[in-house]
């Protein structure tokens, strides 16, 4: 972490509290005893070493499944399984989703963020794992990605202009008097503003929330033994659910890896989209 006095780096908890300045505070957090703030903590959390380890692992997939491809034009092993997955989002999800001229330069986007949400869903099931999806800091930050770039495809797809004239849900061009149409618009703005953020809220609460749920459930379930102190309950409900659990976990870390994709593609291709309502609202009014 970074302080008023310079750049400091320890190997874990113990080492900092050896220090006589430093000192762990809530959550594993650095403070100095002196009261003083810390500026910049780059501490690295149980988080951000899967999200590491994740995309290492999807480094190595990705660049042994194209090796491969140099070799040969059939596809066969690892080379196989990453296709299917490449063409499914592809052919099922963006190019349905999106316009082709934004669908295809952002298929990397979108491939990457469809890979990365579901190898760190399933290193999660892993024994000793953990799912950096089931921490909405993490939802936060791919929703943000979704957010940014679908802003800029917005200003792409309709100028500057007339993605301000969107803001105010088409009223600016609409033949009402002036006495109404600036209440109007006054109203419209907060709310179209709002409509922005509530998209990348959705996408990182829905992703937070299923994965949470899933592991509470087998945490709640394992508990059972414990707390009624039972073997036969541990032997006939905690461990049979809980393997259940775990199985249905399997189909979940997919399933919101495509949601997460599928709803990123869709919101993207909605902005896109307001480039032909544009036209055809300027082309109607030029007519009329």
């Amino acid at each position: 972490f970074w302080d008023g006095d310079g750049f400091h780096a320890f190997s874990g908890e113990s080492s900092l509290e050896a220090n006589a300045n430093y000192e762990l505070g809530h959550h594993g957090k650095a403070l100095r005893k002196d009261g003083k703030p810390i500026g910049f903590d780059m501490s690295i959390t149980t988080n951000v070493f899967f999200m590491a380890v994740s995309a290492i692992v999807i480094f190595l997939l990705v660049r042994s499944a194209a090796s491969k491809a140099k070799k040969t034009m059939v596809p066969s092993g690892l080379r196989n399984v990453i296709e299917v997955f490449v063409i499914f989002i592809r052919d099922e999800v963006v190019y349905p989703s999106c316009d082709p001229k934004y669908g295809e330069p952002l298929l990397p986007f979108f491939l990457s963020i469809f890979f990365f949400i579901l190898v760190m869903n399933l290193i999660g099931l892993v024994p000793y794992g953990h799912a950096a999806t089931g921490s909405v800091s993490v939802t936060v930050a791919l929703a943000i990605c979704t957010f940014v770039v679908t802003q800029i495809v917005g200003v792409k797809a309709m100028g500057l202009k007339n993605f301000a004239k969107h803001l105010t849900g088409g009223l600016v061009d609409m033949d009402i008097p002036i006495g109404i149409k600036i209440p109007l618009i006054l109203i419209m703005i907060p709310i179209e503003i709002m409509g922005l953020f509530t998209k990348p809220f959705a996408l990182a609460v829905r992703l937070f929330a299923n994965m949470t749920a899933g592991h509470i459930v087998i945490v709640s379930l394992i508990g059972l033994a414990f707390l009624f102190k039972s073997l036969l309950v541990g032997t006939f409900v905690s461990v049979p659910f809980a393997l259940f659990i775990n199985l249905l976990e399997l189909l979940v870390a997919f399933l919101q890896a495509y949601i997460f994709t599928m709803l990123s593609a869709l919101f993207i291709g909605m902005m896109a989209h307001s480039e032909h309502e544009e036209h055809s609202a300027e082309e109607g009014h030029a007519h009329a």
